[in-house]
């Protein structure tokens, strides 16, 4: 007589037992009233999730190798900036309306190489060390530029002495509890002037691996994602404070990268290991930006004309809208 019990699960005469879910589909973190608990069920899930994935890919990546030529192309996937909300002033290169705008703008006549950047660089009222030293290394950075510490003296003062003394620009760096948080940029005699606010800042000691000081060759400008009429002008704003003409043979490159309208400024020399392979090495420093404002003519407080300004409430209902 045979067994009436039938087959036991898990003993290898009968099918194997299910494996036990750990998360069912229904499974919400938030529920668990113990923060602790919560907290542990919450890291012990995202691992979870990390497993998971790791074995789809891998399970992609078999039937991939196993399919050979035949396999499809891989899907490209879906970030915020390829999904981008498309902008109605993106700029056409062929435009003739925005070349005829380049060619009569405020910063024609440094393109057309009828003027020669000159910088003057100043502070807030009374800086900090911190902001010091980083005008001193920016200073280094961008060629022909004078670094003046502000004592008191308002900037409506200050850039009729500019325009006296043929400075194209004037860069003001300020601070907020010794912390340098803030950069205005004012194209001279006639504007326009962007307000930008300033984040992660990091001196050249504050750097890894960093490179030895720069040289005095003139660098070479990077622009990159620069692609609305307003990034453009932005662009062109950056590109105008440094020599048209680089000195290639100092190997330095200034690189202003616009992701997410999150300006970041990068300082690097290149490294040439041999015919085939290029290295970089930073030399710092190294910031952030986001703009605040854009506004025509020089620096006014109260009776200046604004062409665009930053309004969080308003602007910033979408994450895939970008003004850059």
């Amino acid at each position: 007589a045979g067994d009436a019990r039938g087959p036991v699960p898990g003993d290898g005469t009968g099918p194997p037992a299910p494996e036990r879910v750990l998360f069912p589909p229904t499974f919400s973190v938030s529920e668990i009233k113990n923060k602790q608990r919560r907290h542990f069920m919450f890291l012990r899930w995202k691992q979870q999730q990390r497993k998971e994935k790791l074995a789809l890919k891998k399970k992609r990546r078999k039937e991939r190798e196993a399919l050979g030529d035949k396999a499809p192309p891989k899907a490209i996937p879906k970030t915020i900036e390829n999904q981008r909300v498309y902008d109605e002033t993106t700029v056409d290169p062929n435009d003739e309306e925005v070349a005829f705008d380049e060619a009569t703008d405020e910063f024609a006549p440094y393109f057309n190489r009828q003027t020669v950047p000159k910088i003057l660089i100043t502070t807030s009222d009374r800086p900090r060390g911190r902001t010091v030293r980083f005008c001193e290394q920016l200073a280094t950075v961008i060629p022909n530029s004078h670094v003046y510490y502000r004592r008191g003296l308002a900037l409506k003062r200050i850039i009729p002495q500019c325009i006296a003394r043929d400075f194209t620009d004037l860069i003001v760096i300020n601070e907020d509890r010794k912390i340098p948080n803030g950069l205005v940029l004012s194209h001279l005699p006639d504007g326009p002037t962007a307000h930008f606010r300033m984040s992660s800042v990091r001196l050249r000691k504050e750097i890894k691996r960093k490179g030895k000081e720069p040289t005095e060759h003139v660098p070479e400008v990077i622009l990159n994602n620069f692609t609305t009429r307003l990034g453009h002008s932005i662009g062109r704003m950056f590109a105008a404070l440094f020599p048209h003409d680089p000195q290639f043979i100092g190997r330095q490159v200034a690189t202003f990268h616009n992701q997410r309208d999150y300006i970041f400024f990068r300082f690097h020399r290149y490294i040439f290991k041999s015919e085939k392979k290029v290295g970089i090495q930073e030399l710092g420093p190294r910031f952030t930006l986001k703009l605040r404002s854009l506004q025509k003519g020089t620096f006014d407080s109260k009776f200046g004309e604004y062409e665009w300004i930053h309004k969080r409430r308003e602007m910033d209902t979408s994450r895939r809208k970008f003004h850059l």
